[in-house]
């Protein structure tokens, strides 16, 4: 259930990267029968330069210290961008990437923050905990009160799937982001807890964990359907600080969307926050 962030982290992530890219976008001609979704292992082994043997080797957890010029080279055959070839990386030498584990606490300063400005705002942690939410979070979505996690919501909650416009998107983003988040910190009990609930609960989680894919943690634009003001066309930030993520929920000013945030600002008073 588990298994797959705490053994061989290297070899599963090369065997699904590869199992992604076809051969075409490798430059192999198409033709024949293939037993294998995406690359063979000697195709890779071929394009990234290196013996059949040696790959093998990476993929069986036989070589857990390739060198950064076979890694790169693993990242060009495997197409990968520029997050994935550094999360590659990571899993050589986890050190570069290890976050000191500290309690998740909200300063004070956050919580007068979520209270002061005028748009959704709330607190995350690492395993994507809601820590602290103004008002106006809440009321753009009841998922994002504090104690409530928003990628167990986002899988197992119907109401949120119908609240994101673009739920497939969204969940293969958020799992992404998901495993960026996890890093070389694998034996966290808190992510434990999460993959081994989700791994059970929800087959769109399993489908896309086994894939390894791999986004960071930023902002971007969203549109949701709230079912008192209606579709809402928002952009997202994430701000770090202090270990934790501030996530702001804003629309284009003059916009219909701004209009809309305003009437549901108009809801919510007083502003407070949780």
């Amino acid at each position: 259930m588990t298994a797959d962030i705490e053994a061989n982290r290297l070899g599963a992530y090369l065997r699904a990267r590869r199992g992604l890219v076809s051969p075409q976008q490798a430059g192999i001609p198409s033709g024949g029968v293939r037993r294998v979704p995406g690359l063979r292992r000697e195709e890779v082994a071929m394009l990234a330069g290196m013996s059949a043997d040696y790959y093998l080797r990476l993929e069986r957890g036989r070589d857990a210290h390739p060198s950064t010029q076979v890694l790169d080279a693993l990242a060009r055959v495997l197409c990968l961008d520029d997050v994935e070839r550094d999360y590659l990386h990571g899993l050589v030498t986890p050190h570069t990437r290890r976050r000191r584990r500290t309690p998740e606490r909200v300063p004070a300063r956050l919580h007068q923050l979520l209270a002061a400005v005028g748009v959704p705002a709330f607190v995350e942690g690492r395993a994507f905990d809601v820590l602290a939410a103004n008002e106006m979070a809440i009321a753009l979505s009841p998922r994002l009160r504090p104690g409530e996690n928003r990628l167990r919501s986002l899988l197992l909650d119907p109401e949120e799937q119908v609240f994101h416009k673009d739920w497939e998107a969204s969940s293969a983003h958020f799992i992404a982001a998901f495993r960026e988040s996890v890093g070389d910190n694998v034996g966290d009990p808190r992510f434990i807890e999460l993959v081994g609930e989700l791994s059970l609960a929800s087959g769109r989680f399993r489908e896309q964990w086994a894939r390894h894919d791999v986004r960071a943690l930023t902002g971007g634009t969203t549109t949701v359907n709230h079912p008192v003001v209606g579709e809402l066309h928002l952009h997202r930030d994430k701000l770090p600080t202090e270990g934790l993520l501030l996530v702001l929920y804003y629309a284009d000013a003059g916009s219909e969307s701004a209009e809309k945030l305003a009437l549901l600002s108009s809801l919510v008073e007083p502003r407070r926050t949780i």
